[in-house]
């Protein structure tokens, strides 16, 4: 198969496959979720497949013209490869956990149908290469999010899915307005001539900055942060998919792609971008410390971390913007474990308050030492995956003159500690408040889903060059492209 035809079956077959989910579903719900599992790996493997090619420093395109110039453009280079392989593959695990976790609830046909179309339009924003397909792609991950988090269909969790709807789609408006500012400026929508005719013509810093607005909406940074915490409603697995694999980190590869691979934000974005990253990691860290529910703790650490990866992509250096594609990945591992951990506990005990919680260590071993493996490397701690990819965005900082920030950072890496420790102990190590909880571990599927991400946080570690070799290629490629 060609790369051409690769990349055409990356976007295209999850995308078309989710609408059989239903239909599959009423004849088997063993072969829906096995095709569920598949429609998600073709994508992986189909991303696999072109590294060899994006290694080499070439791009593979694809175009359909469509009516009013809004082609239909798709081209992998190396951000877009690295990035798909990530979500498709935590997206995999979580599928996987998903045969038991969701086995005994209703509207399970729509939760697959939700779960492949969302990887499917991940793969459309990664490989867009016209700003128009990739609103569209972005506003469909809105609405199977929506769905997703009101999974459950009860009143109250239907409002909080509506907040998160409501909360990006408005971020998304202010994008969309600010794609047709720049296409106008451009007299393009695809990327590579915006990056051309724009190399010497800086972009408004009114677009630019409703660029950025749909950007901090969807990756879930302050001043539009709250939903995210209350997207915990939501199954866990979704929820892993939510803060791990594809939504929130969507924001930062928008970002990646545009400002740093197409167009310069200007010099007052690159200033605020780090400022705001940092009051986001500062207050979500300072909630996680004082907040009593488990997935809030967890939702609350994802909108923290992923302030590390804004430092990294506004730094300006080879250095952090390679950690902080390396901490895409190592964050999204590690942080899928803790959410699918949280799944079991949740499911098992029916209990989320973690001060009701307690001594789960000796009746689901496997659950806490996966959980603590994953959180180590959220926390940053050697030899773990996210040690190198938080040691890089710091170190890139510094690198860029950013020093301050860089202490800043720091100093909220010690507060992820802190709060994550606490996490621990007081679900496994403490006792119980009453008598101890007798529960057991997950199934066996589950149990091996948060197993293998454990595993693959320390091996990340281990291994660390092989991933950081191929986002440093990746940045080059990309950073080559700025003028």
């Amino acid at each position: 198969m060609d790369n051409e035809c690769l990349l055409a079956c990356a976007v295209g077959v999850p995308v078309a496959g989710a609408f059989l989910m239903p239909l599959v579903g009423r004849a088997s719900k063993t072969v829906r979720n096995l095709l569920s599992l598949i429609l998600i790996t073709v994508p992986l493997g189909a991303s696999i497949a072109l590294i060899p090619t994006v290694l080499a420093g070439k791009t593979v395109y694809i175009s359909a013209a469509m009516p009013l110039g809004f082609n239909i453009s798709l081209a992998a280079d190396g951000l877009a490869v690295f990035m798909a392989i990530v979500s498709s593959f935590i997206s995999a695990v979580i599928a996987l956990y998903s045969f038991d976790y969701i086995d005994h609830y209703e509207n399970q046909d729509e939760y697959y149908l939700m779960i492949v179309l969302f990887l499917g339009s991940m793969m459309g924003i990664c490989y867009s290469a016209n700003l128009i397909p990739l609103y569209i792609f972005w506003e469909l991950t809105a609405l199977s999010s929506w769905r997703l988090i009101g999974f459950f269909r009860e009143e109250h969790f239907v409002k909080r899915a509506d907040k998160a709807f409501l909360t990006t789609v408005f971020g998304a408006l202010l994008m969309l307005l600010g794609f047709i500012m720049i296409g106008q400026q451009a007299g393009s929508f695809e990327l590579a001539v915006i990056r051309d005719k724009l190399a010497a013509e800086p972009v408004s810093a009114v677009a630019a900055g409703l660029v950025i607005a749909g950007i901090l909406a969807k990756s879930a940074t302050l001043p539009f942060h709250t939903w995210l915490p209350d997207a915990g409603v939501a199954p866990s697995p979704v929820t892993a998919l939510l803060h791990a694999a594809v939504l929130v980190k969507i924001g930062v590869y928008a970002y990646a792609r545009i400002f740093v691979a197409t167009i310069a934000a200007g010099a007052f974005w690159d200033q605020a971008i780090p400022a705001i990253a940092l009051a986001s990691t500062l207050v979500s860290a300072g909630a996680a410390l004082v907040e009593t529910d488990i997935k809030r703790i967890i939702a609350y650490s994802t909108v923290s971390q992923i302030g590390f990866i804004f430092l990294g992509l506004s730094s300006g250096t080879e250095l952090g913007v390679t950690g902080a594609l390396l901490f895409i990945l190592m964050h999204g591992i590690a942080k899928a474990g803790l959410f699918l951990s949280a799944g079991i506990i949740e499911q098992k005990t029916h209990v989320r308050d973690i001060t009701k919680l307690g001594g789960l260590v000796k009746t689901m071993p496997v659950t806490a030492v996966s959980f603590l493996l994953c959180a180590f490397s959220v926390m940053g701690i050697p030899p773990f995956g996210g040690f190198f990819s938080k040691y890089m965005v710091i170190t890139g900082a510094l690198s860029g003159g950013r020093t301050a920030l860089a202490i800043a950072f720091a100093a909220c890496g010690f507060l992820t500690i802190v709060y994550l420790f606490r996490l621990f102990n007081a679900v496994f190590l403490k006792e119980a408040p009453s008598q101890e909880i007798l529960v057991k571990e997950g199934s066996h599927t589950m149990v091996f889903s948060i197993a293998m991400l454990a595993v693959l946080s320390v091996a990340g570690g281990l291994l660390v060059s092989y991933p950081a070799e191929f986002g440093l290629e990746a940045v080059k490629q990309i950073m080559g492209l700025v003028k």
